[in-house]
């Protein structure tokens, strides 16, 4: 194993009175690819400033190899005294440093150089400071989200960039893809702390999970065992009439390590407030375009949205995203073609600029509304505190302002706001941007549960393929095409590998429904899929009933310390039905779905 040239050790660091990093730790070697992932809020970019040297810390060791070149990539980058994108780019180098490579980075990443810093766009910004922090190839690069704003071609060119480059890498980001193709090992940051893992991000999921589970059984032990301390001292030592001064400490002991042990901060609690259901047809698109100066942004795109569809929207930043989604939603309207709206449609929308945020306002009156304590959800109303704490907000962070919260509390803002009102459709435009990878869960968890239709936006690759049930990309001259599936089913089947629906779905409504008769009246569903579809709900009831009895079992205070091997093996039972339930949910929940598009195919 190489010798690390950068190495933090023992970091301690503590802001307002509350403890962020307790003896945090980094170690750096030549050429490695480390992600560093955790919660928003937990230090990671902290961390990086101190390896930086932007930060110091309260104490600890901060180690790097004289000689070492580090440049560090802010979320945030400061264009303050510089005329042109070219003049930023260059201040990066070094004297040695090439210096024609600013310029070539610039115009790789569709920059001139010429730009005023104080008019670029978000993505126009993040290509700059990317192109400053790459040109002088240094020995070590520190990213804070390096693919926020940036659209799916320019992450791909990044990936390939930082593939091909001798300096290590230290990144932290909330592009799933993006660590799976670039990490080699894992930091973890959590509750101050770091844990290391020699593999990359692809690996990292399923090892924290194992952690928690195990850290989550040692706590229940530890429970047990004071459980058991207490009942000695109560009735053992009044028996022998002698207090053993030994076993007292010892559960002092224990109390005081329960006590000290840190638990997470709580989850997201997601839930979208859903009006009532829309009319089958959503939008329905017939021959749209759209030009601006002679150029086409749109042209001649039709499609259809049903109730209940995901839809994705992908391409360039400035490919015309927006003003085909604004044409849907009739708050545009097309030079070419029609659009029809269906029924009783209660729209939210999330603006990935958060422009709709007043910096001024707290954050209880941007909850609020302001003048109240309440947060109105439908028809129920919530205090608001109980409200900020679904996600993940603490009670004296009411009266902050917004200018204050950081890009991941703002965005949770905004969903705390989108998720308040009633909706049947929720257009989302870039909702990943700044949320930790445990938010982007719960949110997706969300989005699957919700029953109305969803518009999202986004350069995230693994969300939309999580997420959409299909994908409009866009092609040439302001073609548009819509296929199914995620991200990596419409690469698929560009090349080829799959079917494009799109052809049938821009027919004209009326041959729409015809060809949709014929090609739905020869689809039947198997025998077994039958058999599963009836058979499935009675075993999930049974997997109910069994989670249930053993979370009674394991709720007796006396059932560890009576039978600790029937304990572990209660345990490993309720574990093991907790994910059959999961995967029958899964599977009844997919026959069900197929089951309804043939029934709506012969209506």
């Amino acid at each position: 194993m190489a010798p690390p040239i950068l190495i933090l050790r023992d970091i301690n660091l503590t802001f307002g009175g509350t403890p962020l990093l307790e003896g945090a730790e980094l170690s750096v070697a030549e050429r490695d690819r480390i992600c560093l992932v955790g919660r928003n809020g937990s230090g990671k970019s902290t961390l990086l400033k101190i390896a930086a040297g932007m930060i110091e810390p309260d104490s600890g060791e901060v180690f790097v190899q004289p000689g070492i070149t580090v440049r560090y990539l802010p979320q945030e980058p400061d264009f303050a005294g510089f005329e042109t994108t070219l003049d930023y780019a260059e201040a990066g180098l070094a004297p040695g440093d090439d210096p024609y490579r600013a310029a070539y980075l610039l115009a790789q990443l569709g920059l001139t150089g010429k730009e005023d810093p104080s008019q670029l766009s978000g993505g126009e910004a993040r290509r700059a400071a990317l192109a400053r922090v790459l040109a002088p190839q240094p020995d070590i690069i520190l990213l804070d989200e390096p693919t926020n704003h940036l659209d799916v071609d320019a992450i791909e060119w990044l990936e390939n960039e930082l593939k091909s480059i001798r300096s290590a890498l230290v990144m932290i980001s909330h592009d799933r893809r993006f660590l799976e193709n670039l990490s080699q090992a894992t930091i973890w940051l959590s509750l101050g702390a770091s844990r290391r893992l020699d593999q990359g991000f692809q690996s990292f999921e399923a090892w924290r999970d194992d952690v928690l589970e195990q850290e989550e059984l040692d706590r229940h032990k530890l429970d047990r065992k004071i459980v058991r301390e207490e009942h000695w001292l109560r009735y053992g030592v009044t028996a022998r009439r002698k207090r053993n001064v030994r076993r007292l400490k010892d559960l002092h002991g224990l109390r005081q390590q329960r006590r000290e042990q840190r638990l997470d901060n709580g989850t997201v609690k997601m839930a979208a407030t859903e009006a009532k259901s829309s009319g089958k047809l959503v939008f329905e698109a017939e021959g749209i375009s759209k030009s601006y100066d002679a150029r086409p942004i749109v042209k001649n795109f039709s499609t259809r949205v049903l109730r209940g569809d995901r839809v994705g929207f992908v391409g360039p930043n400035g490919i015309g995203k927006t003003t085909l989604l604004k044409m849907l939603t009739g708050e545009l309207a097309p030079d070419e073609g029609t659009v029809r709206s269906g029924a009783k449609l209660e729209m939210v929308s999330l603006d990935q600029r958060r422009e709709n945020l007043n910096p001024s306002w707290s954050l209880s009156d941007a909850l609020t509304g302001g003048g109240s304590d309440m947060v109105f959800i439908g028809d129920q109303s919530r205090h608001v505190v109980s409200y900020m704490k679904d996600f993940l907000f603490q009670p004296e962070q009411a009266p902050t302002v917004v200018s204050a919260l950081s890009g991941g509390e703002r965005g949770r803002l905004m969903l705390a706001r989108a998720f308040a009102r009633p909706s049947n459709l929720l257009i989302l435009d870039e909702p990943t941007n700044d949320l930790d990878l445990e938010t982007l869960d719960l949110l997706q968890e969300l989005i699957a549960d919700y029953k109305g239709t969803v518009l999202l936006v986004s350069h995230d690759r693994d969300f939309l393929d999580r997420i959409v049930t299909s994908t409009i990309a866009p092609e040439k001259d302001g073609a548009w095409i819509e296929y199914a599936g995620g991200y990596t089913e419409m690469l698929a089947q560009r090349k080829g590998e799959g079917a494009r629906p799109a052809p049938a779905k821009q027919k004209t409504a009326k041959a729409k429904k015809s060809g949709d008769r014929n090609s739905n009246r020869n689809q039947r569903m198997s025998f077994n899929d039958k058999h599963a579809l009836e058979t499935l709900p009675v075993q999930i009831a049974k997997l109910q009933q069994e989670i249930v009895k053993f979370h009674a079992q394991m709720a007796d205070m006396d059932f560890y310390a009576r039978d600790p091997e029937g304990f572990e093996k209660a345990a490993a039972a309720l574990t093991q039905a907790e994910t059959e339930l999961a995967a029958s949910e899964e599977r009844w929940l997919e026959l069900e779905m197929a089951r309804e598009e043939i029934e709506a195919g012969r209506d």
